[in-house]
């Protein structure tokens, strides 16, 4: 596939993901004042379909021949349709099916795409960082990946009911409890299988590709960790938002943790978009944080939610905080991609400094060659 071709799939892609991700926004927006239940997996919808959507076009554009890029894309697509078709399930129970028909068909359709998740999920730690396993011994590892996420695919889509809804397409048989059984068996061990492939490309790696698989290795771990309960990670008691929001970031460190490898170990050499990807990426979930607090915080204390004034201030400091949040960012994502680089001229400034010092003269050539290769 060339670049051009590439470009224009990825451009097609990323402008459905994102109408789909506004539209489970505003379903989301327009169901909250109901008083009933959002979709469970709303945070998820919001944080990581960004992340995964942003990681992936942006190495895919560049390297259409890799498949880590079309494989964060996929899951920023299947986690789009998710998080509408869940949105508009609770939207249906919230308002009624005269008024939103179908709230079962969008609830089977937003089980399938989770199940569904799991496959370009699996696939993304078996071939990073090179797009390829580690030898043909792993293609089994692959292969138990594949049939066990397409018995929990046909499992989750015959099962009889999701929460409240019946399933329009279910079946009561009694042979879905052994299938679901199996199902879970191999696609939990072909997570193990893809982790232990991490484990061994670490061993195995030397130099530039082993600080890329760090960063992804840790990152994979702790999401391990978090799919398979809080409890691992947080205490029993820590519960609340906190909890809530605990899986949606952690699995957000996924894409995360590829663009670092992306930006800082030159990975597919796009530091530069990387680069202000995150700058602003940042930036904005910063300025929805500041906002909601505000008018959070105002609206309790005035007793003035839909006050237009506190919206008003809160804007206004928004503005306010824009230019030097902004300059705050840059810094220090320059810091992590470039590291001592990002400041040549405090690196000379500290060369000036260590030359005045008193060293022997044998120190003086590999200090100046050692602070002029930071520069």
């Amino acid at each position: 596939m060339s670049t051009r071709v590439s470009a224009r799939l990825v451009f097609i892609l990323g402008g459905l993901i994102l109408l789909l991700w506004v539209a489970g926004v505003l379903l989301l927006m327009y169901q909250a004042p109901t008083g009933t239940p959002p979709y469970v997996y709303w945070r998820e919808g919001i944080l990581t379909t960004l992340v995964f959507s942003a990681v992936g076009a942006i190495v895919a554009t560049r390297r259409p021949r890799h498949p880590i890029g079309w494989l964060l894309l996929a899951m920023g697509l299947m986690g789009a349709v998710q998080f509408l078709s869940g949105e508009y399930a609770a939207t249906t129970h919230a308002l009624g099916p005269e008024r939103l028909p179908y709230g079962p068909t969008a609830a089977w359709l937003s089980v399938l795409m989770q199940t569904t998740t799991f496959f370009p999920l699996l696939f993304l730690f078996l071939l990073f960082p090179t797009g390829q396993l580690l030898s043909s011994r792993w293609r089994i590892v692959a292969w138990t990946a594949a049939c066990g996420v397409s018995l929990a695919i046909v499992t989750r889509a015959l099962n009889p009911s999701f929460g409240s809804f019946d399933n329009p397409f279910g079946v009561g048989a009694t042979f879905l409890d052994p299938i679901g059984a199996v199902a879970i068996w191999l696609t939990q061990g072909a997570l193990f299988g893809a982790l232990l492939s991490l484990v061994v490309r670490l061993i195995r790696s030397r130099g530039e590709e082993r600080q890329q698989i760090k960063w992804f290795v840790a990152a994979a771990v702790l999401g391990t960790l978090a799919l398979f309960g809080d409890s691992l990670l947080l205490p029993q008691n820590a519960g609340g938002e906190l909890g809530n929001w605990l899986w949606p970031i952690v699995f957000a460190s996924l894409p995360i943790a590829v663009g670092i490898g992306v930006l800082r170990y030159r990975l597919y050499d796009i530091d530069i978009i990387i680069n202000r990807t995150l700058v602003y990426g940042a930036l904005t979930v910063c300025i929805i944080g500041i906002y909601v607090l505000v008018v959070g915080y105002l609206g309790a204390v005035f007793q003035a939610r839909g006050n237009l004034a506190v919206s008003i201030f809160a804007a206004g400091l928004v503005a306010v905080m824009f230019h030097p949040l902004r300059e705050r960012l840059q810094r220090v994502v320059n810091r992590l991609t470039y590291g001592e680089r990002d400041d040549p001229y405090g690196v000379l400034a500290r060369l000036g400094r260590r030359l005045e010092a008193t060293i022997s003269p044998e120190a003086v050539l590999p200090a100046i060659v050692e602070d002029i290769a930071l520069a």
